[in-house]
C-alpha cells in the first residue's frame, strides 16, 4: 500500500502538473478563438511611464535570460553538467543566474510599488494582475533562496528535474526524481505549474503573440485629443 506522503506526491507532481497544463492548451486556444483581441499586455505604460520603464526593463530581461537557462537545463542537461565539472565555471554560472534573478525580482518589485503609488495605474490593475504579481514575486524569491541554500541549481536541475519533466512530456511521470527534493524547491516546482495554469486567464499570453517587442522599440509618442471642459465638469460630478 501506498504511504501517505508518497501519495500526495504522485497527486502534487504526477496529478497537478497534467491539469495545469491541460489549463494551458485548452483556455489559451479557446481564448484566442473567442476574444483574439485580448491577446495584449494591456500595458498602463501610457499612464505613467518613468517607473514603468525602469521596472518593466529589468524585469523582461532578467526573466528572459533565467528562463533561457531553464531552457537549456532542460534540453542540453549532459552540456550543462560538463560545463559545471570545472568549479570555476559552475560559479560563474550560478551567479550569472543569480544576478539576472535579482534583477528581475528588483524590477517587479518596483512595478508592484508603481501600482500600489500611483492611482491611475491601481485603478487599472484587476484582481487577476494582483495575483499574477504576487505568483511571481514568490516565484523569483523562492529561486533566489534556492540559489543562496541549495546550491549548485543548475547540477541538480540537470539531473533531477530533467529527467522529472521528460517524464511527464511521455505521460509517464516519475516522481521519484522529486520526492526527495528540498521543500522549497518542491514549492517552487509546484508554483511554476500554478502560473503555467493561470496563464491564459492572465495579460501573460501576449507572450504568445507579441513577445516584448517593446524591450528595443523606439519611443512610442501617444497624443490625446479630448473636451477638456466636458471632462472637468465629468471629473466635478463625480
Amino acid at each position: 500500500m501506498d504511504s501517505p506522503g508518497l501519495l500526495k506526491d504522485q497527486l502534487i507532481f504526477g496529478v497537478f502538473p497534467y491539469v495545469a497544463l491541460f489549463t494551458f492548451f485548452f483556455v489559451t486556444i479557446q481564448r484566442y478563438r473567442i476574444q483574439k483581441f485580448t491577446f495584449s499586455s494591456l500595458s498602463s505604460q501610457f499612464l505613467e511611464n518613468k517607473t514603468h520603464f525602469w521596472g518593466m526593463v529589468p524585469f523582461h530581461y532578467g526573466l528572459i535570460v533565467v528562463l533561457t537557462g531553464h531552457v537549456i537545463m532542460f534540453l542540453l542537461p549532459k552540456l550543462v553538467l560538463n560545463w559545471n565539472s570545472v568549479p570555476l565555471r559552475l560559479y560563474l554560472l550560478e551567479a550569472a543566474m543569480f544576478a539576472f534573478a535579482a534583477l528581475s525580482f528588483i524590477g517587479i518589485i518596483a512595478l508592484i510599488r508603481r501600482r500600489i503609488k500611483h492611482t491611475k495605474v491601481r485603478m487599472v490593475t484587476s484582481r487577476a494582475d494582483w495575483i499574477l504579481l504576487f505568483l511571481l514575486v514568490i516565484q523569483i524569491a523562492l529561486g533566489l533562496y534556492m540559489a543562496l541554500f541549495n546550491r549548485w541549481g543548475s547540477s541538480w536541475f540537470a539531473g533531477a528535474m530533467t529527467p522529472y519533466l521528460w517524464s511527464i512530456a511521455k505521460f509517464s511521470p516519475n516522481v521519484g526524481y522529486v520526492a526527495a527534493l528540498p521543500l522549497m524547491v518542491k514549492l517552487h516546482i509546484i508554483n511554476a505549474f500554478i502560473l503555467i495554469g493561470i496563464f491564459p486567464f492572465t495579460r501573460l499570453v501576449h507572450v504568445l503573440v507579441a513577445p516584448n517587442p517593446y524591450l528595443w522599440r523606439r519611443h512610442q509618442v501617444v497624443r490625446w485629443y479630448r473636451n477638456r471642459s466636458l471632462i472637468s465638469r465629468l471629473r466635478d460630478r463625480v
